[in-house]
């Protein structure tokens, strides 16, 4: 795969500050979206202060070697959740939160210190390109669902009320319940999402090299403007299919006090802040419970880790499991997630959207990775930039998603490229990892959920040990 800039490369300054914005807006979406989803007074903000100060992190224990950066865990979303179970109070929750991505990213440390000692021989027998390749590839194809969904949504909704009818005991009774739905036609949604992703890819396929190193940049920018266009439009004559975004999180983001310095600087809701105020309340059953939600999930995560960093190998064409080394790996996602929790509430993982964007971009440069991370910290002081990047329609970032997710896909597909399917051995392990990948087969024990990424990673390394033991005939 040609690299524009390699690893070690250093762009220059306005080349560094545009591939960071892109790198940014890449990765942004889902870095928000799992606070939010949370809630509990999480801040969005605190959020890409997290990402930003965990990335520095995986960069310097990893030796400036692995460019990725570092945001949100959809995985960890149950355990954070879990950790406000049973009526505790807002404080000891993001206290929690905390406690629970240290123990996760102590698992993580432990098995690096294992990695060190060990080697990672054993790992690349357990989990050859049979195994790894169709695994990276559902990684991509697990979240079409959400590319797709998002691509025919608009940013604005309206307060809805329906009623019904209960004849409970007998007597009817008229029942109202609240909530809202979206007033942006699907059918706008797509065109402005496609927009997007057809900027994208004509930028990305004809430009020239400096537009095929910003090609997200451009499209996002060309469909948030078609997007705002129409939104103005709908507005002025008062067609409401037209409008795609939702223009009142400025004022909700910048002029919630008033007009202030607090409208265009504003210090985000860190976790620690609140958190410490709690220890008071620390119990060691409340502890427990925080380690039984999160410390299962950090072993889940760790093949997700694996196949992050296998494929992003395969993109810089430098085996990362070898040097920086998987344990320094496994040390800088697992510390990392800890800093990030400190100050955001959510433990990070590393990110296939930053991995395609990498790609795609042929932009491997870690100093675009540092710079990504030092503008995510700005911008989580600068009201202004956290309410754009809150404004982003969620079709617009669905078209870009389609070609993030679709690289993570292929690849994975890439990957396989070797391998032999004409040989009953490797269709069955390959057929078995795609299956129950794109199926969707979770798994849940007790307190512990394997997603399908996890599932299908396990079943394919048993059915790989299975049909290795002797050889099979051809197909």
């Amino acid at each position: 795969m040609k690299l524009y800039y390699d690893v070690a490369d250093k762009p220059k300054c306005k080349q560094l500050i545009a591939f960071a914005f892109q790198q940014m807006l890449a990765i942004m979406a889902a870095t928000i979206a799992v606070p939010m989803i949370v809630g509990h007074g999480l801040s969005p903000a605190a959020a890409m202060l997290g990402a930003g100060t965990g990335t520095i992190v995986y960069i310097l224990l990893t030796k400036r070697k692995s460019p990725v950066f570092v945001g949100s865990s959809f995985a960890f979303i149950k355990s954070m959740l879990a950790a406000f179970a049973g009526g505790v109070s807002v404080s000891l929750g993001w206290l929690g939160l905390i406690i629970g991505a240290a123990l996760a990213g102590l698992v993580y440390v432990v098995l690096g210190i294992a990695v060190k000692f060990a080697g990672i021989n054993w790992l690349n027998k357990l989990m050859p390109a049979v195994v790894i390749g169709p695994t990276v590839a559902i990684i991509g194809l697990s979240l079409a669902g959400n590319a797709i969904s998002d691509l025919v949504k608009s940013d604005v909704v309206q307060e809805i009320t329906t009623y019904a009818v209960s004849l409970t005991g007998g007597t009817p009774e008229i029942i109202a319940q609240s909530g809202t739905q979206m007033i942006g036609s699907p059918w706008i949604a797509l065109l402005c999402g496609l927009i997007t992703l057809f900027v994208t890819m004509l930028c990305s396929t004809y430009g020239n090299r400096t537009v095929k190193l910003i090609p997200f940049i451009i499209g996002i920018l060309s469909g948030y403007a078609v997007a705002a266009v129409l939104t103005m439009i709908g507005s002025a004559c008062g067609i409401d299919a037209l409008k795609i975004i939702d223009f009142s999180v400025f004022p909700n983001y910048m002029l919630a006090d008033g007009f202030s310095i607090q409208t265009f600087l504003r210090v985000p809701e860190m976790t620690f802040l609140k958190a410490f105020g709690a220890l008071n309340e620390l119990s060691w059953s409340y502890v427990l419970t925080v380690l039984v939600a999160y410390v299962p999930v950090a072993f889940v995560a760790f093949a997700e880790h694996i196949a992050d960093h296998k494929n992003l190998s395969s993109i810089i064409g430098h085996e990362l499991l070898e040097e920086p080394g998987l344990h320094r790996t496994l040390f800088g996602d697992g510390i990392g997630s800890a800093v990030g929790a400190f100050f955001g509430g959510c433990p990070n993982t590393t990110y296939g959207e930053s991995v395609a964007c990498v790609a795609l971009t042929g932009n491997a440069s870690i100093a675009t990775i540092i710079a990504t991370a030092i503008l995510c910290i700005l911008s989580a002081f600068i009201t202004p930039a956290v309410a754009f990047v809150d404004s982003i329609p969620p079709c617009v970032m669905g078209g870009v998603c389609i070609a993030l997710y679709g690289f993570i896909a292929v690849s994975g597909l890439k990957m396989m490229q070797a391998v032999d399917l004409n040989e009953n051995k490797n269709l069955y392990v390959v057929s078995t990892i795609l299956i129950v990948g794109i199926g969707g087969l979770e798994l849940t024990i007790g307190a512990v959920t394997l997603t399908e990424i996890a599932t299908a990673l396990l079943l394919g390394i048993v059915a790989n040990i299975m049909l290795s033991r002797k050889k099979t005939r051809k197909a």
